[in-house]
């Protein structure tokens, strides 16, 4: 493939310059599969580790999803990055975007519901507001500082205040979680610089290197070969990786370059609901009053934050330079 047309090909996902406030119909369908393919991962995370450690299935997930992005990265006629810098780059991005998150979550998962750890991976979009402000990448506006403050009592009321007096494992396991969504907050910062690449390369490399991460952790602190998984967490793994991962992962870079982050943004609402829905039919969670206030709150917030909720005439103008 030479260079010109390379170059073609990387600016057909680059991010274009302005989007359309309201979203199309086709869009609006992508944006509901892709919450249910990540909506499901809690769930199908929680099947998995019924049986299996949480590294193992850390593991598992990342390979499997590597090796279906590298074909996918081969049929679309394109070729991996060979340079350093490319590769450190993709380093970072994995540690930030998948290895440390997931490992949070699955640790965190052996001791929450996969509903209540889907409601505190919404609050993602309200740390990327304050990592992105802090960055000097976006400027805190009023109705992004309104979104963030109901976003965070969201997650006080769900953690709940006897936490802070008798401070247990669940506790350890709901911070976890919260601190996944802080991850996945410089993740989404840090990747910006990856946009002008066709989707399935920082995808793929992402995922290779997360897997490179796991595997010396997973053989030295689980020993996975001794684990003997029934057939349905094999199920539920190759779905966690091939779909909620490989797949997931490809239609959100494809759906950010047509949308935009501010719509994208928005499959953390559908989230928690599906996983909530997920984990109370098919694994029997009770759904409390206190998790749906807090993702009330939360919800309340994202939708602050984007500028749906509040008045656009509330934003705080930028003060005049020079």
């Amino acid at each position: 493939m030479n260079a010109a047309a390379a170059v073609v090909r990387s600016t057909r996902f680059a991010l274009p310059p302005v989007y359309r406030l309201e979203m199309t119909t086709r869009q609006w369908a992508l944006l509901g599969l892709l919450a249910l393919l990540w909506g499901g991962a809690f769930f199908f995370s929680k099947v998995a580790l019924g049986e299996l450690p949480p590294f193992t299935v850390v593991l598992i997930r990342f390979g499997v999803a590597a090796v279906a992005m590298i074909a996918l990265v081969r049929l679309g006629g394109h070729r991996m990055p060979r340079d350093r810098a490319t590769w450190a780059g993709f380093v970072v991005l994995g540690l930030l975007n998948n290895f440390i998150p997931f490992s949070l979550i699955a640790w965190g998962q052996v001791h929450i519901t996969s509903g209540l750890a889907s409601i505190l991976n919404a609050t993602t979009p309200l740390f990327t507001a304050l990592v992105a402000h802090a960055l000097g990448q976006e400027r805190l506006t009023g109705h992004r500082v309104a979104g963030v403050l109901l976003g965070l009592g969201g997650v006080a009321v769900l953690i709940g205040p006897g936490a802070l007096r008798e401070p247990g494992v669940h506790t350890w396991s709901e911070l976890a979680i919260a601190g996944a969504a802080v991850s996945y907050a410089f993740a989404g910062t840090y990747g910006r610089r990856f946009r002008a690449m066709p989707s399935a390369l920082p995808v793929a490399g992402m995922l290779i290197t997360s897997a490179g991460t796991a595997l010396p952790i997973a053989l030295i602190v689980d020993q996975p070969w001794t684990a003997r998984p029934s057939p349905a967490v094999w199920g539920a793994l190759l779905a966690l990786a091939l779909l909620s991962t490989a797949f997931g992962f490809w239609l959100y870079f494809r759906l950010l370059s047509s949308a935009g982050a501010t719509n994208v943004m928005l499959v953390t609402l559908l989230m928690p609901v599906i996983a909530l829905l997920l984990g109370a039919i098919v694994l029997g969670e009770p759904v409390t009053p206190t998790a749906l206030a807090g993702m009330a709150l939360i919800a309340t917030g994202l939708l602050a934050t984007d500028g749906r909720l509040l008045p656009r005439r509330l934003a705080l103008r930028p003060r005049p330079t020079g």
